[in-house]
């Protein structure tokens, strides 16, 4: 089982303790690019594909560890473009 594979089923088991780390690791290995510039610079992410498609969240601070909240909208994000 590859690397991506792993981080795709510990995102879909929706871990309490999932990293912005695994997060930008997997979204890397699914084609996305983080974006660095403007509004995005901050405390703010966003991800992009080749396609347009943008996945945006806060960067969770003080801890690296996304909420459950973010999870669900990425899982929700991810499986509407049949990438999990």
């Amino acid at each position: 089982m590859s690397k991506k594979e792993k981080l795709a089923r510990r995102l879909l088991s929706r871990p309490a303790d999932f990293t912005f780390d695994e997060l930008t690791t997997l979204l890397r290995a699914l084609g996305y690019t983080m974006e660095t510039a403007g509004k995005t610079s901050g405390s703010r992410a966003a991800f992009a594909d080749g396609d347009g498609n943008y996945i945006r969240l806060h960067k969770p601070h003080p801890r690296n560890i996304l909420k459950l909240y973010q999870i669900d909208d990425i899982i929700a994000n991810l499986t509407e473009r049949g990438l999990l």
